[in-house]
């Protein structure tokens, strides 16, 4: 495809139900050169705006830590893609459409060769609106400008390079967090109904029964560096939610940005210019955490300590992976998009009424219970258009295909993609290119839990994952038939 910006690739991201396909390239012939170029941007909230990633908003007292949009471009000689990673719990569309725009008029990358996702930080600064936290509107225009500059910046950088992937596995991270409860408790949701799950249900707990799904222990790594060897850039993809612990008020990029800094350390790229660049892109990790709650409580530690730790584990386990990578001097580019409607999960008229009466008797304005705060969300969820369109997205880079969805997409989705993807390495890029929320299973939907109660937080039809798992291997199908 011709990356020159022009009215047709600009109404590419806004064609409905559309499928978009930029061919791949024929086989590494004598001249063809492959480049990459990385590069980050500052995204740092200002101290007396909003963290969201709590049911209740926070105003920022501390940065402890900066955030950052980090880039990835990637040019076979005439397709182009910019995968950009950024430090926030969650981006909404519209922030990440007028950066891919604002992007593609300055580098020509099409909108659609663009995959923008959040890392899920729970303390980062808020992006789009949920549960009591909302935006500060010149964040959001900051966000706009420095998510495209990210893009800019790593297309300037642009130099011969080489490309290879691998696959590492690191179990001990990752648990499930939804429990399936012994008989006899009932588990009473904030509608007055009963669940078949809970979600966090604490450690120990002597009413447990067994985990509700499995885990992913998968940690794909994609590492590039220049035709000399000097390291460019790593992404990482692993499906675990967040660690947490935080400081009090305090902005951070969590496990992620504490990953990117030990791999800039163990691949001393930090010694190079322009700087090695390495992310963490959050998997399906819809339903997974970092606490075993089937062991025993773990001492209590200092704020940041636990995020350092499991970033260590897994920088470690990235790094060992990278040294079995077989890097390639030029690989064929592709990418293909479709967007679709999928159906909202509105409250009834009942439903609304119980809410507004709920929040009559609260004290507020602030909602303290967890019944208070999801009356509040399914009065505002009563707004809702009925129908929702949605951005997913697979590219292509030689044998290896990277898919992606707007939600907090679960770890049932994501081993469901690799095993039956088309591509012998596959990999689901969650929070990407807007949110919609959850994405539960229609099997986790009729156990109930946190993550299907409907809000701003979860509000697609209960087939919704359904649809866009369908959407994603006719995606990667697309994708299989340009391969050289």
């Amino acid at each position: 495809m011709n990356t020159k910006p022009g009215i047709f690739s600009l109404c590419l991201l806004f064609s409905i139900a559309s499928i978009h396909i930029v061919n791949a390239q024929s086989p590494a012939q004598s001249g063809k050169i492959f480049k990459a170029g990385a590069a980050t941007s500052n995204i740092t909230p200002k101290i007396g705006t909003s963290i969201n990633g709590s049911m209740k908003d926070i105003t920022i007292r501390q940065i402890h830590d900066e955030t950052h949009a980090r880039a990835i471009v990637l040019d076979d000689g005439q397709t182009r893609l910019a995968i950009v990673v950024a430090d926030l719990c969650m981006v909404s569309r519209e922030v990440l459409d007028d950066a891919k725009l604002r992007a593609n008029k300055i580098t020509g990358i099409p909108v659609e060769n663009m995959m923008m996702s959040a890392t899920h930080t729970h303390s980062g600064g808020t992006a789009c609106s949920v549960f009591q936290s909302d935006p500060d509107k010149d964040y959001l225009i900051f966000l706009r400008e420095r998510i495209a500059d990210a893009v800019v910046r790593a297309n300037n950088n642009l130099v011969p390079a080489r490309i290879g992937w691998a696959v590492g596995n690191e179990p001990s991270q990752v648990f499930n967090r939804r429990w399936k409860m012994k008989p006899g408790k009932p588990i009473i949701n904030p509608f007055g109904k009963e669940d078949q799950v809970k979600m966090n249900p604490g450690i120990a707990n002597p009413d447990l029964l067994e985990p509700a799904g499995p885990t992913d222990p998968g940690l794909p790594v994609i590492s590039i560096q220049s035709l000399t060897g000097r390291p460019i850039a790593l992404m990482a993809n692993y499906s675990l939610h967040y660690v947490g612990g935080t400081g009090a008020a305090e902005v951070s990029a969590d496990y992620y940005g504490f990953f990117a800094e030990r791999m800039k350390q163990l691949m001393q790229g930090d010694r190079q210019y322009p700087g090695f660049v390495a992310m963490m892109s959050n998997g399906t990790s819809g339903n997974i955490n970092n606490i075993n709650f089937g062991g025993t409580a773990a001492p209590s530690v200092p704020a940041y300590t636990r995020m350092q730790q499991v970033a260590n584990i897994i920088a470690a386990e990235a790094y060992k992976t990278v040294q079995n990578i077989k890097y390639q001097d030029w690989i064929s580019l592709s990418s293909a998009q479709k967007e679709i409607n999928l159906g909202v999960r509105l409250p009834s008229k009942d439903e609304i009424v119980r809410a507004k009466g709920i929040i009559a008797q609260a004290k507020g304005p602030v909602m303290n219970s967890m019944e208070e705060i999801y009356a509040r969300e399914t009065v505002l969820i009563a707004d809702y258009p009925k129908q929702v369109s949605v951005i997913l997205q697979a590219f292509r880079l030689g044998e290896l295909a990277i898919t992606s969805a707007p939600c907090e997409v679960f770890v049932e989705i994501g081993l469901k993609v690799k095993a039956e993807s088309p591509f012998k390495t596959t990999f689901m890029v969650s929070l990407a290119n807007g949110y919609n929320g959850y994405l539960p299973t229609p099997e986790h939907h009729k156990l109930g839990g946190y993550e299907t109660w409907r809000a701003r937080s979860s509000y697609l039809e209960v087939d919704a994952s359904t649809k866009i798992t369908n959407t994603i291997f006719d995606l990667l199908g697309k994708l299989d038939s340009t391969k050289p």
